[in-house]
């Protein structure tokens, strides 16, 4: 699946968008929406409520299309309008107690279209760092994400969780030493590089 910075849009549609013409909403909706989806998704735990910030993502997205200026930087626009939510969520008191939840549950309830074994350059592997992923706390989690698969900077993630790039890295960094043991207790040792190649 390609991700939200990778879509290439003609900037003739973004601007019918804009101009509010209902077809061309609907197209930026299905050219982005499954990128975001699987963004937030590998954010959130919880299904329903990764499904209901995604349905907000897209929402602010279509009533905010009007604000965006450089056309070529959609995705990416998307894509900080989804993490926000996201990091919004993860923020918030509702998610710090119902963490347990997850816990009693057995994990992440993961849609059967993130789970298809044939996203991934290897399916047996991507299916054990699936796994792994789900056990990481949620900001080590996001980190590892936005960092491996994302590409974002250490300096955009600290941003964005209102701390500095050694925030980042200090996390991505006890995130990886702790997906390496997972993996091991699973059998399969993946690299730092094998991981981000694996999504």
């Amino acid at each position: 699946m390609l991700r939200l910075t990778q879509i290439d849009t003609d900037p003739a549609l973004i601007e019918r968008a804009q101009a509010g013409e209902r077809q061309a909403l609907a197209e930026i909706y299905r050219r982005y929406a499954p990128a975001a989806r699987n963004v937030v998704h590998r954010l959130i735990n919880r299904r329903g409520v990764a499904d209901d910030l995604h349905q907000d993502t897209f929402v602010e997205v279509l009533q905010r299309l009007g604000e965006l200026r450089d056309h070529r930087a959609i995705g990416a626009w998307i894509r900080s309008i989804a993490v926000s939510k996201c990091l919004m969520h993860l923020r918030s008191p509702w998610h710090r107690s119902a963490v347990w939840l997850d816990q009693v549950a057995g994990g992440w309830d993961v849609p059967q279209e993130l789970a298809r074994s044939d996203e991934y350059s290897d399916g047996a592997a991507g299916r054990k760092l699936d796994r792994a992923m789900r056990r990481l706390p949620a900001t080590a989690r996001a980190v590892v994400w936005l960092h491996d698969v994302e590409e974002m900077t250490h300096e955009e993630i600290g941003r964005l969780f209102g701390h500095t790039a050694s925030f980042s890295k200090s996390q991505l960094l006890r995130a990886h030493r702790r997906l390496r043991r997972l993996l091991e207790n699973d059998s399969e040792k993946l690299s730092c590089t094998q991981i981000s190649q694996s999504f």
